[in-house]
């Protein structure tokens, strides 16, 4: 397999709804796999007990970052 995963996706869905969740929702092809996920708000690293702000993007605040994820922010 590969040595790392890493996600590239929008922070929220077109309604504003968060896609960072506690738990995945949807079918997994895969378990535990994920190291570093990417979004127009920053870039997260896969840890234990949730993620972990790696950077945040120009102009982006730590609060919204928070309002808009459902998944636990550690470290």
């Amino acid at each position: 397999g590969v040595k790392r995963v890493v996600v590239i996706t929008d922070h929220t869905s077109k309604n504003g709804d968060p896609k960072l969740l506690k738990e995945c929702t949807l079918p997994l092809t895969g378990l535990r796999v994920v190291d570093r996920i990417i979004t127009d708000l920053g870039v997260f690293d896969v840890v234990e007990g949730g993620l972990k702000v790696v950077e945040m993007a120009p102009g982006v605040e730590m609060d919204e970052i928070k309002a808009k994820t459902a998944a636990t922010l550690v470290g």
